[in-house]
C-alpha cells in the first residue's frame, strides 16, 4: 500500500513541530527550507537538484526532501547500503557539515572560522583556546579533508555520540549514555536512556496551540560546533586531560542496586560508616542522572553512605532511575505481593489487540509530570492511516520517537493515547483513584504522580523493617508528596503509629489525608507545610510525646537536578533542590536529640 502513496502525501505529514521539539531542546535552524517532493525538482535553501532515477530513487527522494545534496546522498548510500536509513542519515549530517565550507575556509584555523549564532552575533563558544588545544596535538587539523577523514573513519559508537550531539545533547551526556548502554546500542536506545533518566519540567505543557513547522535540517554552524566538541573531547581524553568527574556520573548497568527480587546476585552485607549507624533509620531518594558531583555531595552529607541506584523497570512496567541513600539493613528483603505486571501489555491488557508488531516496547519510560497533547496523537493517527498496516521505516521511527517520549499506548487501530491517571497510579504501585482523594484536576494528578516514589521499589527496601518494628513505626516523612513511603509501609503490613508528614502542596496533603481515612489508619497523622519551619524545638516536642522517630524518609525536589531542566539545572545550589540540606539538617537534629535522650 505504501507504494501507491505519492511523495506529496508523505511530505505533507507534520513531522516535527515546535511542541515536540521543545521537550528535546532542539534549536530550530534560522535558514529557510522549502522542499517540494516530486519527480522533477527539489528546492532547499534556494538550491535545485534533479531527482535520481535508479532503483533507490525513493530513498534518494526522501533525503533530497530533507535538503541534502544528491552527491552526498549517493556517497552515504554507497558507504552504508540502502537498507540502513539511520546510518545514512548520520553520515549525511556529518558530510553536510564538512562540505559546507569553501576550500579557503577549510584550510584555515578553526579560530578564523567565525561561528555565527542564529541571531547574527558572533559565538563566544570558540576562541583562541580552541586553536591552542588543536595545535597541541601531533595530528592537529590542517584542512577540510582531514576533518572528513576523522568523521568518516569514526567507529560506530563515536558516530552515535556525534548523532546525539546533533540532536542537541551535550557530548558529555552522549558519552555517558554510550558508556551505560554499551557500544552496540542504537540511537533510539541511547535517547531512551537519557530521556528516561530525566524528569519533565514541572510546569504544565499541554501545547494547546499549533506551533509553526520547523525545518528538518539542523543549523550547520550548530552541527559544526558539535563536531569540534567531539574531536576536542576525544583528544583531551587521549591526553588524560578529562577526569572521571568530567565524564559524568558512572551509573551501574544493570541498575539493580544491592539486588532486586528477580536477580540472583543479591548483596546481603555492606559496611556502614560509624556516623551512619542508627537510630534513627533514614532513607533518601532523588533522580539518578543528576549533574556531576551531586551524588558525591549527597553521600558526603549523609555520613558517607554509598548510594544505591535502582531502576524501577525491575519492579514494574515503567522505568524510573533513582538513587537511594539509606542506612537500612539489606539482608532478607522481600517484595510486595502480588508482584505487579512487568510488561506494558500485562499491565494494560486492552492494548494488546492494537499493539503493532513494529512497536517493540515492553516497558514504558519514566512516568513524567506531563502528557502528550491531543493534537500530537491526532497527527500520529493521520500519519499512520496513509500507510496501512506496514508503514515505512521513517514513519515508524517518527511514531516510536513520540511514543517513547510521551509514553503513548495503543488504544485503537492507528490510535495512540497518553496514560490515564489511574493507569499511572497502578504502574507506580498506588491504589486505584489514590490521587482523586485530593479533589484535584487531572493536570495536578499527573503532576503529583510524576513526582512520587515508585511504591514497589521503595517497599522492597523498607521491607526489612517489618521484623524490626512488629508493633508499628514512628515516621518522619519529609517532602512526603502523595505519601509513597506511607503507602509502602502500609502495604508491607507495618502499622503507622505516629506520622509527621511535611509537604508544601496542599493538594498533596489532602491526598494523603484522604488515603489515611480511607484505609482506617489507627495512628496519628500530623501535617506540616514547610520543612524550613521544622526546627529543633518542634522536633523535641514531637519526639518527647511519642518517644522519637524510627525512620526519616524523603526525596527533596529534583527541579534543579533533572536533565530536562536546561534553564536552572543548578544542582544542589538551585532554589528548589537546595532543600536537600534541610533533609540533612533535620536528620542530624533528630540524631542529636535521640543521642541526648538515650
Amino acid at each position: 500500500m505504501a507504494g501507491n502513496t505519492s511523495g506529496d502525501d508523505y511530505e505533507n505529514i507534520d513531522w516535527d513541530t515546535e511542541d515536540e521539539l521543545e521537550i528535546q531542546n532542539i534549536t530550530p535552524s534560522s535558514c529557510a527550507s522549502l522542499a517540494t517532493l516530486n519527480t522533477q525538482t527539489i528546492v532547499s535553501n534556494g538550491e535545485a537538484s534533479s531527482s535520481a532515477g535508479p532503483s533507490n530513487s525513493k530513498l534518494v527522494q526522501h533525503f533530497l526532501g530533507m535538503g541534502f545534496s544528491e552527491q552526498l546522498i549517493a556517497k552515504a548510500i554507497k558507504e552504508n547500503g540502502e537498507a540502513n536509513t539511520e546510518s545514512i542519515l548520520e553520515s549525511l549530517l556529518t558530510y553536510s557539515v564538512l562540505e559546507s565550507d569553501s576550500p579557503d575556509e577549510q584550510n584555515s584555523c578553526p579560530q578564523q572560522q567565525q561561528c555565527v549564532e542564529e541571531n547574527g552575533e558572533l559565538s563566544s563558544d570558540y576562541d583562541e583556546s580552541l586553536c591552542d588545544d588543536l595545535s597541541e596535538s601531533d595530528d592537529s587539523w590542517s584542512g577540510g579533508s582531514e576533518i572528513a577523514d576523522i568523521s568518516s573513519s569514526l567507529p560506530k559508537h563515536e558516530k552515535a555520540v556525534l548523532s546525539l550531539a546533533n540532536m542537541g545533547y551535550t557530548v558529555e551526556e552522549a558519552t555517558a549514555a554510550m558508556e551505560r548502554c554499551g557500544p552496540e546500542a542504537s540511537i533510539a536506545e541511547l535517547t531512551d536512556f537519557i530521556c528516561a533518566a530525566q524528569m519533565a519540567k514541572t510546569e504544565d505543557v499541554f501545547f494547546e496551540e499549533e506551533k509553526p513547522k520547523l525545518p528538518l535540517r539542523l543549523n550547520a554552524d550548530f552541527k559544526k560546533r558539535k563536531l569540534y566538541d567531539l574531536e576536542i573531547w576525544k583528544r583531551k581524553k587521549r591526553k588524560g586531560l578529562v577526569s572521571e568527574e568530567d565524564e559524568g556520573l558512572r551509573l551501574p548497568n544493570p541498575m539493580i542496586g544491592f539486588g532486586v527480587p528477580t536477580d540472583v546476585n543479591v548483596i546481603t552485607h555492606r559496611t556502614l560508616p560509624d556516623a551512619a549507624i542508627g537510630p534513627p533509620f533514614f532513607y533518601y531518594e532523588n533522580v539518578a542522572l543528576a549533574p556531576k558531583g551531586v551524588w558525591d555531595t549527597i553521600s558526603r552529607f549523609l555520613y558517607d553512605v554509598e548510594p544505591e541506584f535502582v531502576d524501577s523497570k525491575y519492579f514494574c512496567a515503567a522505568a524510573r532511575k533513582r538513587g537511594y541513600v539509606h542506612n537500612l539493613p539489606i539482608k532478607n528483603r522481600f517484595p510486595l505481593l502480588p508482584l505487579p505486571p512487568r510488561t506494558v501489555n500485562d499491565a494494560l491488557p486492552l492494548t494488546k489487540r492494537w499493539w503493532p508488531a513494529w512497536d517493540k516496547r515492553t516497558k514504558l519510560n519514566c512516568l513524567q509530570t506531563v502528557i502528550g497533547s491531543a493534537k500530537l496523537t491526532e497527527r500520529i493517527r493521520k500519519a499512520l492511516e496513509k500507510w496501512g498496516d506496514d508503514p515505512p521505516q521513517q514513519v515508524q521511527k517518527y511514531v516510536m520517537d513520540e511514543c517513547r517520549k510521551w509514553n503513548l499506548v495503543w488504544v485503537g487501530k492507528n490510535k495512540v493515547a497518553p496514560l490515564e491517571p489511574d493507569e499511572v497510579e497502578m504502574l507506580l504501585g498506588f491504589p486505584r483513584n489514590h490521587t482523586r482523594g485530593g479533589g484535584i484536576s487531572r493536570t495536578d494528578r499527573y503532576k503529583s504522580l510524576g513526582n512520587s516514589f515508585q511504591v514497589d521499589t521503595v517497599a522492597y527496601h523498607l521491607s526489612v523493617l517489618k521484623d524490626i518494628f512488629p508493633n508499628g513505626i514512628n515516621l518522619l516523612s519529609l517532602f512526603s508528596g502523595i505519601g509513597g513511603a506511607e503507602v509502602a509501609l502500609h502495604r508491607l503490613g507495618i502499622p503507622l503509629k505516629n506520622v509527621v508528614s511535611v509537604e508544601i502542596s496542599e493538594a498533596n496533603r489532602d491526598i494523603v489525608r484522604s488515603w489515611w481515612e480511607q484505609t482506617n489508619q489507627k495512628g496519628n497523622l500530623i501535617h506540616l507545610a514547610d520543612v524550613q519551619q521544622l526546627n529543633g524545638d518542634r522536633l523535641e516536642q514531637y519526639m518527647g510525646s511519642f518517644g522519637g522517630f524510627d525512620l526519616i524518609v524523603g526525596g527533596s525536589p529534583c527541579n534543579n537536578l533533572a536533565g530536562s531542566n536546561r534553564v536552572s539545572r543548578d544542582g544542589l545550589e538551585g532554589e528548589q533542590s537546595s532543600l536537600f540540606y534541610d533533609y540533612f539538617r533535620i536528620l542530624d537534629l533528630v540524631k542529636c536529640i535521640m543521642n541526648k535522650q538515650s
